[in-house]
């Protein structure tokens, strides 16, 4: 029955299908719809997947359209990076957390940036007043980055930067920091951000108007392309989307609308689309509607892969699978933070910041709290 329930819930989402059972049962004052207000039927039957094509509209993993994943094993073959988002304060506070995080089983590094990095300001900086390390740690020069890695295996983990305005100059730091220590950067891995669209979209940390903004983007592509075989030069967001307000609908089709203009803007650019777009990742919020959440993703998978198969005309080279099969494995998700255990006192406001903080239970009977900071500002 479940999964017959996330098939139906996947097909419903992909052909746009409302809810016209007139069967009682499925009708009513309190009829059920999804967190993002779409109607579901109480009670799926046989004939509600009478016309279900299996090839067509389900089809086997790993195996186009990607309906249920690009891996025929899913994670059973190759587990996901286990990585913690984390920064704060100086990069030399930062950088013993990240060895201590290293020293506990993550497989990898996510660096969080304060909001003055995030807008291309110098800690000193005066628009950057209170502002130091509060949600990220602060990095204003080549310095701060030596500080910020010193003693990391860069050549044996992967690096996830959330950063997008200044991602280009934060990244050549960060590639500058490692050569310095006899780090080659073909040898580097990891993921940038680097999704400006989605700035003006949904999160507003955006510095230069969109042209020059997208142009930068494109660089990144490009330097990577040429580069850094391993980085994955931009992870198109729609995480923040739905942050802002979204339905899971709207957090798709503004993501994968983002995702096409990046494709465009770097083929005119004059790259070969089979050489960047395994690079391509995305970055995906994951809510608490289950099925919801499950056709979401198998559309999100079945609309891209048709778009650079049919539209991009993404094609097989040098004995490699599909592109868009690569494309659609770096995806990463994050918990919707509303859906967290909220304390009895959950939030402290102030005039610059409000900040909320979950308790959230683990296994082992004891419990900890992750504070997610939402800043207001006017910068």
């Amino acid at each position: 029955m479940k999964k017959t329930c996330v098939i139906l819930a996947a097909d419903t989402m992909l052909k746009g299908e409302t809810d016209d059972n007139t069967a009682a049962v499925n009708t009513g004052p309190n009829h059920p719809v999804t967190t993002s207000g779409r109607p579901i039927r109480r009670v799926y039957g046989p004939t509600d997947a009478a016309d279900l094509r299996y090839e067509r509209d389900l089809g086997e993993p790993g195996a186009y359209p990607y309906t249920r994943g690009v891996h025929a094993s899913g994670y059973r073959g190759k587990l996901w990076t286990m990585r913690m988002f984390a920064g704060f304060g100086s990069a030399k506070e930062t950088n013993a957390r990240f060895r201590y995080l290293l020293s506990q089983g993550n497989s990898g590094l996510s660096v969080a940036f304060d909001l003055p990095t995030l807008y291309g300001y110098d800690t000193d900086a005066p628009e950057a007043y209170g502002e130091f390390g509060k949600c990220g740690v602060g990095v204003s020069s080549l310095q701060d980055m030596e500080v910020l890695l010193d003693g990391l295996p860069l050549a044996d983990i992967t690096t996830s930067m959330t950063i997008n305005s200044p991602a280009a100059i934060i990244w050549a730091m960060y590639i500058a920091a490692a050569e310095k220590r006899g780090v080659l950067r073909s040898q580097l891995a990891g993921t940038l951000q680097n999704d400006i669209l989605k700035e003006f979209i949904a999160q507003k940390e955006f510095i230069f108007p969109p042209e020059p903004s997208m142009r930068l983007v494109v660089d990144t592509i490009e330097f990577g392309t040429r580069e850094m075989p391993k980085w994955n030069t931009i992870s198109i967001s729609g995480y923040h989307i739905r942050e802002a307000g979204s339905t899971a609908v709207q957090e798709l089709a503004f993501t994968l609308a983002d995702g096409f203009e990046y494709v465009k803007w770097t083929l005119d650019r004059g790259l070969d689309i089979d050489e960047f777009a395994p690079r391509l990742s995305f970055f995906f919020n994951c809510h608490n509607d289950f099925f919801e959440e499950v056709a979401k993703f198998r559309a999100a998978r079945r609309i891209w892969a048709r778009e650079m198969r049919e539209k991009f005309e993404v094609r097989l080279k040098n004995n490699r699978k599909e592109q868009v099969e690569v494309v659609v494995i770096e995806s990463m998700f994050r918990w919707r933070n509303w859906t967290l255990e909220a304390e009895s006192q959950p939030h402290t406001a102030s005039d610059d910041g409000l900040r909320a903080h979950f308790r959230v239970k683990i296994p082992a009977g004891g419990e900890t709290t992750l504070t997610y900071t939402v800043r207001y500002h006017t910068w």
